[in-house]
């Protein structure tokens, strides 16, 4: 029985049109906490339920990126769900990888998440604003995305060497393709429900996922009670928007849920000065030394974060004797 097929996915998140440019103020840190994570079983330990809202670290990505609302639509939703993952790993070291290409405008989609739940991702061209032809109220995500390509998810455990899971891309919406991905790659038939509410402002509404996962051995009767419960669910984004936490989201389908672990998702990224010196190092030093002669310095830029890091002549000149012949 391919109960993915029967499931099918949850309804997609409707997104408010804006025209004008994302406000680039920073964000408090009393802001950051109020995203939260949870996870438990229901159903007798029959489905794995999980939720997450990630309204504010999807505003700063948003910010840090300069996303424009199609991209903030589509690099929210793989946040989101990095999250989830990551959740799932035990150990600080562990990490998972999503990468997902699909030719469409937006270019590749990568995404990190960790086992504490925060998570790091950019957007290969940030700017695309796509609505859909059939409701202009409607981000077009599928169409940023594309479908030419595949969703893959490397995860390092620390081990010789890394898993690694890819599909097809189904729909370029990305719940759609997560869910299959769960279904194919990982053989969990799965319900994955992302969204990402966009206000007139440019502002992130609210953001966050939600995955209903059917263990192995569900019986029938909760296969048909989950597939039922899918029928007319709300997009998550527009309940958390109207002020439902994950845990009650989760409720709405499960009055009896109770978390069994929980968590605060939050945009990091590890990059640093540091870091960036240590990459500039394993150039030649005549490299290094026309950056020096030529520019007087250099400047680097995270792709997950877009922080930038500017080296003056005198620290490049510093590091050459580390540097390659």
């Amino acid at each position: 029985m391919d109960v993915f097929r029967r499931f099918g996915g949850l309804p997609r998140t409707g997104i408010h049109d804006r025209s004008d440019m994302m406000a680039q103020a920073g964000m408090t840190a009393k802001e950051a906490a109020m995203d939260t994570l949870t996870r438990g079983m229901v159903m007798d330990g029959q489905v794995l339920v999980m939720a997450c809202e990630t309204t504010q670290l999807v505003q700063q990505a948003a910010k840090r990126h300069d996303l424009w609302p199609t991209a903030a639509a589509a690099l929210g939703r793989v946040l989101s769900v990095g999250c989830l993952m990551g959740s799932f790993l035990k150990d600080a070291g562990e990490k998972i990888e999503i990468q997902i290409k699909g030719g469409g405008p937006l270019g590749a989609i990568v995404v990190d998440g960790y086992s504490d739940s925060h998570v790091r991702g950019y957007v290969d061209n940030p700017h695309v604003y796509l609505k859909k032809p059939d409701d202009p109220h409607k981000l077009d995500v599928g169409a940023a995305v594309g479908t030419a390509g595949y969703l893959r998810v490397i995860r390092d455990l620390g081990l010789k060497e890394p898993f690694t899971g890819e599909v097809a891309l189904q729909t370029g919406e990305i719940g759609e393709d997560f869910a299959y991905y769960y279904a194919v790659s990982e053989q969990t038939p799965s319900v994955v429900s992302v969204g990402v509410l966009v206000g007139t402002d440019l502002a992130i509404r609210a953001a966050g996922a939600l995955i209903i996962q059917l263990m192995p051995g569900a019986s029938e009767a909760a296969i048909s009670h989950i597939e039922q419960l899918t029928k007319d669910v709300k997009p998550i984004s527009a309940q958390l928007d109207q002020g439902h936490d994950p845990a009650a989201v989760i409720r709405t389908l499960f009055p009896d849920y109770q978390p069994l672990a929980t968590a605060r998702p939050r945009f990091e990224c590890e990059c640093s000065k540091q870091r960036f010196a240590d990459v500039l190092v394993t150039l030649k030093r005549s490299e290094l030394q026309d950056m020096i002669d030529k520019d007087g310095g250099c400047e680097t830029v995270c792709h997950f974060c877009n922080a930038h890091y500017r080296f003056s002549a005198d620290e490049l000149r510093a590091l050459l004797p580390a540097a390659r012949d």
